[in-house]
């Protein structure tokens, strides 16, 4: 496919429109239903839309790492348990800002996991952005706090969220070396929907009309920004378009002023720029490292023929 800058862009930005939206939704419901009742109508009707997905290059479930599907659903299942609980007791954009922290787990994940040495740029832009994950903190007034109230615990939760992430992106990589993309997407809609539907019947809350819609709603937007994501991923480069994935926290503020009142506070805006700053810098250098890669590759190809 021809690289269209402009169409990756609109299409991640819609697709973090609708991730906001969803997390609006996840909000209403988190105070009356159980996260994991919740989690298990979000995949179920996003499944229609993956297979959509999959279904323009043939649906494949076979695989032969069963159980790289079944690890990455299970660390899965734990962000998205860990969104809904933060998303019910936090501002949408302040727990948006927070797992924007998944790159910076990405880089202290990697020297254990991957056994990576990250460069001085990526170190910087670790303490940056850490240094935005204080400056939130503070503004809450949380380092002045027991450590044990509920709210420290609900922030360290949205922060320990980020690295969750981080930790799912990284089997996804994994997985993608031999699986196709919707293959890991099917298996995990699947699984997902299996893990929930267990406890259902010892946990279930019957929604009322609201919720019920609610939730159809949430597997549906989830599904749609699926596609999206996919889409925009599939017309130009990654990190051209990364940057954009950032427009999330727009939406989510503009959600949360609009149908909660919420407004962010000065300190959260400035460790949102310190945040997604380090993110993009990330970005970049890694950009501009690949392409550092290939025109050194280019020339010692040009000199050994």
């Amino acid at each position: 496919m021809k690289h269209d800058l402009k169409r990756g862009a609109l299409l991640l930005a819609s697709a973090t429109f609708f991730v906001a939206a969803l997390n609006a939704l996840q909000k209403l419901t988190g105070s009356r239903l159980p996260a994991l009742e919740i989690i298990f109508f979000r995949n179920l009707f996003s499944l229609p839309f993956v297979l959509l997905i999959a279904s323009r290059t043939g649906i494949i479930l076979k695989t032969h790492h069963f159980g790289g599907h079944l690890i990455r659903s299970v660390v899965g299942l734990i962000s998205m348990i860990m969104v809904v609980i933060t998303v019910t007791r936090l501002p949408l954009a302040e727990q948006q800002v927070l797992s924007y922290t998944q790159p910076l787990f990405l880089v202290l994940l990697s020297i254990p996991l991957l056994h990576e040495r990250p460069s001085l740029q990526r170190w910087v832009a670790v303490l940056i952005g850490f240094a935005g994950v204080v400056v939130v903190a503070l503004g809450k007034g949380l380092l002045n706090t027991d450590a044990t109230s509920v709210s420290t615990i609900i922030y360290l939760l949205a922060l320990a969220q980020g690295a969750v992430g981080a930790l799912t992106t990284m089997q996804i990589r994994q997985l993608s070396a031999t699986e196709a993309s919707t293959t890991i997407s099917l298996w995990q809609a699947i699984l997902m929907s299996l893990m929930t539907a267990a406890p259902l019947p010892f946990i279930w809350v019957t929604p009322g009309f609201q919720d019920a819609l609610c939730l159809v709603v949430v597997g549906a937007f989830a599904g749609i920004a699926q596609v999206l994501q996919t889409e925009a991923f599939a017309s130009t480069q990654v990190s051209a378009i990364g940057p954009f994935a950032y427009t999330g926290l727009l939406w989510a503020a503009l959600i949360g002023w609009l149908g909660f009142g919420e407004i962010p506070s000065s300190a959260m805006a400035v460790g949102a720029v310190l945040i997604i700053g380090s993110g993009i810098w990330m970005l970049r250098h890694d950009r501009a490292s690949k392409a550092r890669a290939t025109v050194t590759a280019t020339v010692e190809a040009a000199e050994g023929s």
